[in-house]
């Protein structure tokens, strides 16, 4: 049996744990996370199902731990990488120390670009691969007057990889590489300290990575695994972008913005 090498991010616990158990018959794995026992641990429970495991610790949110990491993807014989790793951030943009901003926006938005890059050639050299990162339904929710936690910083970065993850799948639509990108809405894991366990309104991660799994089977770029009318309101949000992109771009300014004349 022909087995896939599939390199995860953020693998020892929670949704990456899950993908790597859901993948086990017919993958193998490059592991990467910072807690390297846990990552042994995962690799032994692989190694059982017949997988062949390689163990990457690495720190994502560091400049030395992404450019691991993406030298390993870079090789050319990934054919699977999930970008799970992430950090939630949830507080107010004025709470956040400065020294945090480039650590959180690293591991959340600019390691899942750069670790694409990084695998991307050698799967459209062997016309053949799959990237799904993980974004948050929060990507949408940048215009919600009421959220449920501060979390500006975090929305800013799950938009960004949303609209990456979308761009990058019209790049390279008729290749045999697929896209695709994940907003899940809250899941049980150990994200943000378990705020999710516990939660009835919570999905379990095995669920969402099996609904993953299933989008990928029915050719959906996007998956966002609650959601029941799908393509109807990824319909709605895409004729709304169109209105405004047809809209928004002309010669003159819009009537409400050029002056009148006074009044005597």
């Amino acid at each position: 049996m022909s087995r896939t090498l599939a390199l995860i991010t953020g693998a020892s616990s929670g949704i990456g744990t899950a993908y790597a158990r859901q993948l086990a018959v017919d993958h193998d794995f490059v592991l990467v996370a910072r807690r390297k026992d846990r990552l042994d641990d995962l690799a032994d429970e692989l190694r059982s199902a017949g997988a062949t495991v390689e163990v990457l610790p690495a720190d994502l949110a560091t400049p030395e731990g992404l450019g691991t990491v993406a030298k390993r993807a870079a090789v050319g014989d990934i054919r699977l990488l999930i970008c799970n790793a992430g950090a939630a951030g949830y507080t107010r943009l004025t709470e956040i120390d400065p020294d945090e901003i480039d650590r959180m926006l690293r591991l959340n938005a600019v390691a899942p670009v750069q670790l694409v890059r990084a695998a991307l050639p050698g799967m459209l050299d062997a016309d053949e691969g799959t990237v799904i990162t993980i974004a948050s339904l929060l990507a949408f929710s940048a215009g919600q007057k009421n959220p449920p936690v501060p979390r500006t910083l975090y929305t800013a970065a799950k938009s960004a990889t949303l609209a990456f993850m979308r761009t990058l799948s019209l790049e390279i639509a008729g290749t045999g590489v697929r896209t695709q990108v994940v907003c899940p809405g809250l899941v049980a894991t150990e994200f943000y300290g378990g705020y999710g366990n516990g939660n009835p309104t919570a999905m379990t991660a095995e669920d969402m990575v099996r609904s993953s799994l299933a989008g990928l089977r029915l050719g959906e770029s996007i998956c966002s695994p609650a959601l029941v009318d799908q393509t109807a309101a990824l319909d709605a949000l895409l004729a709304a972008e169109t209105a405004l992109m047809a809209g928004g771009s002309g010669p003159s300014p819009a009537a409400r913005y050029q002056e009148k004349e006074p009044t005597a």
